[in-house]
């Protein structure tokens, strides 16, 4: 399982590589085609689509996304997508039309991926750990959030310098050799899924992401808090693009403040993977996104100083993956299967697709209202988003102990995919993992929520 484990994280830093590598030679191709600076953006518009919807369209597929050959699958329409706009320029016909449906299907597959690579992380973890292994998903499913942030620090730049090198359209084509070698690859990685029992409310078009999230007051505590930041994070990037303009500063802000978060968003998930079992789940994710606000709302009075943006950039790079790593961990622990890969769709569609919205209502918001107080406002928010999570969560926990409790080696009846099984341990049942299996008041003495 470790070597399998290994390669699930080889292949996310590469494909994650290949991906910001093309963020900059696709505007550019883009624009040579078409003429038109509208265009530039037609391929990462049309792909949040996918992503925004995959609650519906995807609901009956992501079930069946639990084994390597599966992803694999889905890798291989996402080379068709990419091949989408070379072929079309080659072709002489890489206009609006082309652009618009490789978005569509890179977007569809990259929203299933994503969730879907999680899960499958997690269950090969779980079952790493039963067979003696130390590490378990928390960890490394923190190791995949590192080979993400490492993408970032070095990959546009090393895009920048290929797109002068070699032209925009061989950089294209570089990427889908990528992701199409990564494709093959994924066929080494096995199915750790065990059969699986139908969770309860489970439909023949699978289990609602809703249902699951809902159902788990810590979980939906945690993408609440994720989904709100998401929204918000516009007031970083564009704020302070638009801040530094504000102060006669044009690109200088943005680019410190991109630094200092970058280097030190690395530089702790080089950690975070080595402590993350030992530290309460919601604490840390509150902590994090109040760390995270508080920065927002500083970041005006630092302006126009370089120096007190990138600090505190590199503050909010610190606390950010301590909230994913501990929410990414938390659905971990307290789903399997199905619940799992529905837990990690919502995760995705709410911080990702949030994101996304964020920077489509952003702009307007910061040119109605100026950039500061669009920093204040979105950092306020994430603020009493973080609060707001960690009060639900809290009085869960409080209803939960409130129940009768008759004792942890007691026989108790299971709810959800384990209904009619009894639990005696930690090790309730072989290959899958236990705390999906225990009642909710039994659940929160045994890990490490809280």
């Amino acid at each position: 399982m470790r070597k399998s484990l290994q390669l699930l994280t080889a292949i996310t830093f590469v494909t994650w590589i290949g991906t910001r590598m093309t963020a900059v030679a696709l505007p550019l191709v883009a624009l040579a085609e078409t003429g038109e600076v509208w265009a530039t953006g037609l391929v990462g518009g049309m792909a949040g689509l996918p992503l925004l919807t995959v609650g519906w369209w995807g609901r009956g597929l992501r079930d069946r996304l639990a084994s390597g050959r599966a992803l694999a699958a889905v890798m291989a329409l996402n080379v068709v997508g990419l091949a989408v706009v070379p072929v079309a320029a080659l072709a002489g016909e890489g206009g609006a039309l082309a652009l618009c449906v490789s978005g569509l299907v890179t977007g569809a597959a990259g929203a299933l991926l994503g969730p879907a690579q999680r899960a499958l992380v997690a269950d090969l973890a779980d079952l790493h750990v039963v067979r003696g292994g130390r590490a378990g998903s928390g960890r490394w499913l923190a190791w995949q959030d590192l080979a993400h942030r490492v993408s970032m620090i070095f990959a546009p730049p090393a895009g920048a310098w290929l797109v002068v090198a070699w032209g925009a359209r061989p950089l294209l084509w570089c990427e889908t050799v990528v992701v199409a070698a990564a494709a093959v690859l994924m066929l080494a990685v096995p199915a750790a899924r065990q059969q699986e029992h139908a969770p309860e409310g489970a439909t023949a078009e699978g289990v609602s992401a809703l249902d699951v999230v809902r159902s788990r007051p810590q979980v939906a505590a945690g993408v609440l808090m994720a989904g709100v930041g998401g929204v918000c994070w516009f007031g970083f990037t564009l704020g302070l693009a638009v801040l530094g303009v504000e102060h006669g500063r044009p690109g200088a802000l943005i680019a410190a403040g991109m630094s200092g978060y970058g280097t030190a968003s690395v530089i702790v998930s080089l950690l975070a993977p080595l402590v993350i079992d030992r530290l309460p789940r919601v604490p840390l994710m509150v902590f994090s996104w109040v760390v995270l606000g508080a920065t927002f709302v500083l970041l005006p009075s630092a302006a126009p100083g370089l120096a007190g943006i990138c600090a505190l950039a590199a503050v909010a790079g610190a606390a950010t993956p301590w909230g994913i790593a501990a929410l990414n961990t938390l659905i971990s622990e307290q789903t399997t299967g199905a619940e799992r890969r529905a837990a990690f769709t919502a995760e995705t569609v709410l911080h990702s697709g949030g994101s996304s919205l964020g920077l489509l209502v952003g702009g307007a918001l910061i040119g109605w209202a100026g950039a500061g107080p669009a920093l204040v406002a979105t950092g306020v928010a994430q603020v009493l988003a973080a609060a707001g999570g960690g009060l639900w969560a809290w009085k869960a926990r409080v209803k939960a102990q409130g129940g009768s409790v008759q004792g942890l080696g007691a026989r108790r009846s299971v709810r959800g995919p384990g209904a009619g099984r009894s639990v005696r341990g930690l090790g309730a049942r072989r290959g899958e993992n236990a705390y999906a299996s225990v009642p909710d008041e039994e659940r929160y003495r045994r890990d490490g929520s809280w």
